[in-house]
């Protein structure tokens, strides 16, 4: 095991942590930790290993949220059902079409520079979304009136990204929840989680059978770490404030997407 290593599995308590404190950014850590610390290839198996990761961390945090009350079950699956569809399609379908280098012109795109660019592209979005730093109500009102086609839409666009580079998507449910579900900001971060959790698990499954050498024991340690990050994250959420410390992260996701932007084109 090398320093590297080392370092990857230190980080992989903080998926959960991040999860258990924001509802989202998990697989804005885990990829970079899988690609660049456990150096797991990046067009296929990261984007794969990550789901699981990330889903069965959302799960444990998710059964915490349940029982305290903050998951909104009919919004789980309003949101769910074309999530789950969109990432079965993209993980069954797609994402094994795309050849690993594409000819655009002079410019040869390989299926690493793609999963890599658009995880580093989605990394700045979501890093200007945490650095705004929203001020949704804590107690806004579950009055539960729906917007089902835009629901609709952004679950499918979630299942597409989740899919394609391994982004559980807290980062774009939470908002949509908050907006379009009219979820008050605590129910709707243990919301996402489900749908985090369903999307990702599904996702897992429907890749397994074009993985041909799967490392269960590397998915078994560094689930089990940023499952006790999560549990870590969820007693932290008690006592700090999860708004500053989203501030904070935005600014280290942001730094994060440029370099692997970066770093991937200079490859």
């Amino acid at each position: 095991m090398d320093v590297l290593q080392i370092i990857g599995y230190f980080a992989a308590l903080l998926i959960g942590v991040s999860l258990g404190l924001i509802g989202g950014g998990g697989s804005i850590l885990t990829m970079p930790i899988l690609v660049y610390l456990m150096d797991v290839e990046a067009g296929e198996y990261a984007p794969a290993y990550s789901l699981l990761i990330v889903g069965s961390t959302a799960l444990v945090g998710g059964l915490q949220k349940f029982r305290d009350g903050f998951v909104d079950i009919k919004t789980f699956v309003v949101f769910g059902i074309p999530s789950i569809l969109a990432v079965y399609l993209t993980r069954t379908i797609l994402v094994p079409a795309i050849p690993e280098t594409m000819h655009v012109g002079a410019f040869d795109l390989t299926k690493r520079l793609l999963v890599m660019g658009v995880f580093a592209i989605l990394m700045v979005g979501a890093s200007v979304s945490m650095i705004r730093g929203r001020k949704e109500s804590e107690t806004a009102a579950d009055e539960h009136s729906y917007n089902y086609p835009l629901i609709l839409l952004e679950g499918l666009v979630v299942g597409m990204l989740a899919g394609l580079v391994g982004a559980g998507g807290g980062f774009l449910i939470i908002p949509a929840l908050v907006k379009l579900s009219k979820l008050s900001m605590k129910k709707a971060i243990g919301t996402s989680l489900f749908i985090i959790a369903a999307t990702s698990l599904f996702g897992f499954s429907a890749s397994v059978s074009h993985l041909q050498h799967i490392n269960w024991s590397l998915l078994a340690v560094v689930s089990v770490l940023a499952i006790g990050g999560i549990f870590l994250g969820h007693a932290l959420s008690k006592k700090v404030s999860g708004q500053g410390l989203k501030v904070g992260f935005g600014w280290f996701v942001l730094v994060m997407g440029v370099y692997i932007l970066s770093k991937e084109l200079m490859l």
